[in-house]
């Protein structure tokens, strides 16, 4: 029958996710092993089974698995598709506009000079010092400038947040500021391509000229982010109240991304903005659990990202496109570009230099967003095989380099321990308070008088509606920088039946540290956040803690069992 695949056609297709399944998640598995970013790992899967490789040990055993044309090659690229329509929902959904209003100009500037350096010089680098070489290829030079602005300016969100994990920052200040920047540079960076690929014409209908794509580009996507994001807040506590959890918000939440990204896609832009901004508008409701989003992270991350990432290898051949001289062009306006932007963003907010270093190398990773900006381009024509091997390249480096150039800068001879600012007056082993405000007051009250009890708490608390402290595992780290202080302060709670902190686990805290460092000081917050989360990321040692009755215990605990 013509609309179906054939049972070999069926039995090839099924095969052949499977092999791109097993292999991308298992590399993805050994990279994160050896503190690398999984999709790394997953892309060289594909690398591994497409022309690269597998086509060129085993052209025939290449082309049945995974053919170039046909029933199978085509409903490979549907569900690819929908992997990466889903991929950057979830991408949305980490944008938090909350984040950026609270965090201020710092953030701001951040964003709008780490955009604008490195757009005028991928533009200039592109349009004037490229424009005779073979790397144009024979599309258009304005398009190409354009888009090359772009991938040198814009940022990978997911890759920047994790990054920012594994290095124990991601609930600090200067997390925040990073994260914030992060997400206006996704916003723009995303709004500007989407009105480039109407300019190009990608996927629009015959008669959808290109002023009407990009009008309706910018009412969807206002439209969107207010009466959308108005109607979601609205819709989701019935939805929770009315249907099983959590298949009823993970229903909708993909029956209307995949609606969003179907109208983006006939508008005459990339299905993946639809979906992108949906994302944005639901993750901004407040209603939208931290445990709920964990499930629709771990659900999509886990299986449709990597088929799509996988896929990018079995597109073209590596070897032969790899052009060393056009990678390290890419990659040096990239960093250069980024960190200079950014670090100068973060100095006139007024950040010292070496914070705004840090930032600066917290922005330089362009990751899984870069990558597919490159993907649609190339399938676009904007850019040739060689050009988009060269922004993998780009984006892969970046994201590998920014977490131990910020380490590196960070880093101070001696490494700060949370129980060098604590005090037997601040150790609270049984907490009365039963919510995270009583929490922070209760621990607030028990901090030597360097300002106002209730202006400490009032600070914590302002810095907590920012951003929950919860961090998983039953701890939480509320904190902020105060006036006054010379040194950090810190006060160490412990709580019979646990506080809900928010934390993307879900689980309640029974560890609890308020954390006070002075005003000026850039790094100490860090520093402390960092060893808090190192020393109780052990599961043994959080259960030994929870039963301590007293300061004396506790230090003694941590003594013993202490090995760094």
């Amino acid at each position: 029958m013509g609309g179906r695949l054939a049972t070999g056609e069926i039995v090839i297709f099924l095969l052949a996710l499977a092999i791109l399944l097993a292999t991308a998640r298992a590399l993805g598995e050994l990279m994160k092993r050896f503190n690398q970013p999984s999709v790394l790992g997953e892309i060289l899967a594909g690398i591994l089974l497409g022309p690269t490789v597998l086509g060129t040990l085993s052209p025939y055993l290449h082309a049945t698995i995974f053919p170039a044309q046909g029933s199978n090659a085509l409903a490979l690229n549907g569900l690819t598709t929908v992997a990466i329509v889903l991929f950057l929902l979830v991408a949305g959904m980490e944008v938090d506009l909350s984040i950026v209003w609270r965090q201020g100009k710092k953030a701001l500037l951040v964003s709008l000079f780490g955009i604008t350096i490195p757009a005028i010089l991928g533009f200039s680098v592109a349009y004037f010092l490229l424009r005779n070489t073979s790397w144009i290829g024979g599309g258009d030079l304005l398009i190409f400038a354009l888009f090359f602005a772009v991938a040198m300016s814009i940022s990978a969100l997911p890759v920047i947040a994790k990054t920012l994990m594994d290095l124990n920052l991601y609930r600090s200040d200067l997390g925040m500021i990073v994260i914030s920047a992060a997400i206006v540079d996704d916003l723009i960076g995303w709004m500007f391509f989407a009105v480039l690929l109407g300019m190009i014409g990608s996927g629009a209908t015959g008669d959808m000229v290109v002023s009407s794509t990009i009008l309706l580009t910018i009412g969807f996507a206002v439209g969107m982010l207010t009466v959308g994001r108005w109607i979601i807040h609205r819709v989701l506590p019935w939805i929770q109240a009315h249907t099983s959890w959590p298949g009823g918000v993970l229903a909708f939440a993909l029956a209307a991304a995949l609606a969003s990204a179907a109208y983006t896609e006939w508008i005459g832009i990339h299905a993946i903005f639809g979906s992108f901004i949906f994302g944005v508008a639901l993750g901004d409701s407040s209603h939208l659990r931290e445990q709920t989003r964990a499930i629709m992270d771990r659900f999509i991350s886990f299986i449709f990202a990597p088929l799509f990432f996988a896929s990018i290898g079995l597109q073209l051949n590596f070897i032969t496109n790899f052009d060393p001289v056009l990678c390290l062009i890419v990659l040096a306006i990239a960093i250069t570009g980024k960190i200079t932007g950014s670090s100068l963003g973060a100095r006139v907010g007024g950040s010292s230099w070496r914070e705004a270093f840090a930032v600066g190398s917290g922005m330089i990773s362009v990751g899984s967003m870069g990558i597919i900006l490159g993907l649609l381009a190339f399938q676009s024509g904007v850019i040739d095989a060689r050009m988009f091997v060269a922004i993998v390249v780009m984006a892969i480096v970046t994201s590998m380099m920014s977490g131990p150039l910020m380490e590196r800068i960070l880093q101070r001879t001696k490494r700060k321990r949370f129980t060098d600012f604590l005090s037997a007056r601040c150790f609270v082993p049984g907490l009365r308070a039963t919510d995270r405000r009583a929490a922070i007051e209760e621990l607030a009250r028990t901090v030597p008088a360097v300002a106002n009890t209730q202006s400490i708490a009032t600070a914590v608390w302002e810095r907590e509606e920012m951003l929950a402290t919860g961090l998983g595992n039953e701890l939480a780290v509320p904190h902020a920088r105060i006036a006054g202080l010379t040194s950090p302060v810190l006060a160490f709670g412990l709580s019979a039946d646990g506080i809900d902190f928010d934390a993307p686990d879900g689980k309640v805290a029974r560890i609890i540290v308020l954390i006070l460092t002075p005003e000026a000081d850039d790094v100490a917050q860090l520093e402390i956040l960092a060893d808090i989360a190192r020393t109780f990321s052990d599961e043994t040692l959080r259960e030994k803690v929870k039963a301590v009755r007293n300061y004396i215990e506790f230090l003694a605990l941590l003594r013993s069992e202490r090995r760094d």
